[in-house]
């Protein structure tokens, strides 16, 4: 069944800036940007000695709260903040933005369409309500806007029942992610979630085709409890399809990470693996990956699944390259955590190194007193990562700026 549209985005929806778009979308590759992609700029007295990232600089500044940021399958970055969507080019030179109300986070699919989870006012409804904004045409500066995913009614389980009012208002998509058919992965959290109801609960991963059209839900995960397969309160949501583009080698995994950034119903387990198999009678099933819970101490000395590891985990990423590094940044703690696809915390060591555990990269953190610090290290309320090309991107928004790293072991 398809789902229900909201079509009057270009009344909410403009663009408040263009800046010089002839020589941003002209041509992406040059030699500073090679530069800044192949070495990066980086000061020799921030490269310690130990296995570590390294700041990559610039930083890229000049934002109100950013909450978001995610390098597309056309190269460009996009960071989501106060004003909207924000489209730079590598060198983080801004090309311009589109003002999305309530925009919070941003992803793009194998066809280079991007979708923007923000805020929409619906007259039918007299009502704000959370949504995802569909464009195209984004990296070539002639967008246009396909349509809108709008709660309730792009639920298919809801398409039959009535608007909740405040209920259905409270309601947030928190995060959004693809897969490489261009599937497309939306969580959301909200205050409906009775296990007696043929209407899909509020904590839920809603699942949608190309078109826009709900195929189903995470069926299977708790919207209640704890555990290793809840789904209270998430706040982010990565696949293992992610750029650059590429003909061989994308995954086609269904399986999928999440965080949740609960801060009442003490739960142990704030960063988790969904894995994702088909049965051929009962169709997708979503299942508990309970193997990260193997704790190896003779090869890491910290795990992703130890109870209570996160505090305000708010946004996760993982690796597409060989690598397979799970990503997790954590509000609260101000840090970002680097996990092998094991769920032990750190990096491979060097080749030919005598180290045989991982090497715990995961940095951050607050000062002595307990407040946020504006360093090349440290991160003030930090909400969104990424990782394209070796290169982590951070949304620190408390300091409003984008940060880059990169292990200082892929530096030439």
């Amino acid at each position: 069944m398809k789902s229900t549209f909201v079509k009057y985005i270009f009344l909410t929806v403009s663009v408040i800036s263009l800046i010089s778009s002839c020589s941003v979308f002209g041509g992406k590759q040059n030699d500073t940007v090679d530069e800044v992609l192949q070495q990066g700029q980086i000061d020799p007295n921030l490269v310690p000695k130990a296995v570590s990232y390294v700041p990559v600089f610039p930083f890229f500044k000049g934002f109100q709260n950013p909450v978001d940021v995610y390098v597309g399958f056309d190269e460009m970055i996009y960071v989501v903040d106060d004003k909207g969507l924000n489209i730079l080019d590598q060198k983080g030179t801004l090309a311009y933005t589109i003002a999305i109300p309530g925009a919070k986070e941003v992803t793009q699919d194998r066809r280079l369409h991007t979708y923007v989870i923000g805020k929409v006012f619906d007259a039918k409804l007299n009502a704000t309500v959370t949504c995802v904004y569909h464009l195209e045409g984004t990296g070539q500066g002639n967008y246009k806007f396909i349509d809108t995913l709008a709660h309730p009614f792009c639920d298919a389980s809801r398409q039959s029942t009535q608007f909740r009012g405040a209920a259905d208002e409270e309601v947030e998509f928190t995060g959004i992610a693809c897969l490489s058919d261009n599937t497309l992965y939306i969580s959301r959290k909200g205050p409906r979630n009775q296990g007696n109801s043929f209407v899909r609960p509020d904590n839920a991963v809603l699942l949608f085709d190309q078109d826009g059209v709900n195929t189903g839900y995470a069926a299977g995960l708790n919207a209640t409890e704890s555990g290793l397969k809840t789904a209270i309160d998430i706040s982010g949501i990565a696949t293992f399809s992610a750029p650059p583009q590429r003909l061989q080698g994308m995954s086609t995994s269904k399986n999928f990470l999440i965080t949740s950034s609960n801060q009442t119903n003490n739960l142990e387990y704030k960063s988790l693996l969904i894995t994702v198999f088909d049965d051929p009678d009962l169709g997708p099933q979503y299942t508990e990956t309970s193997s990260l819970l193997n704790f190896d101490i003779s090869k890491a000395n910290s795990f992703m699944y130890e109870p209570f590891r996160f505090k305000k985990p708010e946004d996760c990423f993982i690796a597409p390259d060989a690598t397979g590094y799970y990503f997790v940044v954590d509000s609260e703690t101000d840090s970002v955590y680097v996990f092998t696809n094991q769920g032990f915390e750190g990096v491979n060591p060097p080749a030919n190194s005598t180290i045989k555990k991982q090497v715990n990269v995961s940095f951050g953190g607050r000062a002595a007193d307990g407040k946020p610090l504006d360093g090349p290290f440290n991160f003030n309320d930090p909400m969104g990562i990424c990782y394209n090309r070796k290169t982590i991107y951070v949304a620190d928004k408390g300091n409003n700026r984008i940060c880059r790293y990169k292990l200082n072991t892929d530096l030439e």
